[in-house]
């Protein structure tokens, strides 16, 4: 009788335990079909912004073409930068420059405006503005970059050489996300 009692009470607990490991699995579910929500919604805002990037980067491409030269058509408006607000501050990084290729660690494509950040200072969706760079959002992470340093993107190797390092104060504006 103990053995069959005690039979009873292992198969009370391991129902028990079977319930509690299915509301687990619904919950962890629902929280992943969230996450899979946020992400898609993270990733069509940051394509949003690097698109306005790409108009604007062919904006000024045409603007610095030489009198005589075939112009472009016009490029479409592109928003001004996010005025300065009580959110917004700045912040003194080292800068330098990458021309690597593939999805970032957000999930998008590498492209202009794709800043690599350590998101122990900077997170990651968080937009900022560059000096003699433009707008841009932390969308990568970088293995050397470290503390108060990013790499900005940019279309080739030559270019990223160009920017060479140094030394910016960017303004940190709210998160790309939100």
């Amino acid at each position: 009788q103990a053995a069959r009692e005690r039979l009873r009470a292992l198969r009370r607990a391991l129902a028990n335990e079977g319930e509690r490991l299915a509301e687990a699995e619904r919950t962890a579910g629902a929280h992943a079909r969230a996450l899979a929500r946020l992400r898609a919604e993270k990733a069509a805002s940051l394509e949003r912004l690097l698109a306005d990037r790409r108009r604007a980067r062919a904006s000024q491409r045409a603007m610095a073409r030489p009198a005589g030269a075939h112009p472009s058509p016009p490029a479409p408006a592109v928003a001004p930068p996010p005025p300065a607000t009580p959110s917004a501050r700045t912040l003194r990084v080292v800068a330098s420059g990458y021309a690597l290729t593939g999805p970032t660690a957000s999930g998008v494509q590498a492209g202009w405006g794709v800043v690599a950040v350590d998101p122990a200072v900077i997170p990651l969706g968080t937009r900022l503005t560059v000096p003699g760079y433009g707008e841009a959002v932390a969308a990568d992470v970088g293995s050397a970059v470290r503390g108060a340093e990013i790499d900005l993107w940019f279309p080739s190797q030559r270019e990223a050489l160009a920017w060479g390092r140094r030394t910016v104060t960017i303004t940190l504006h709210r998160s790309a996300w939100e």
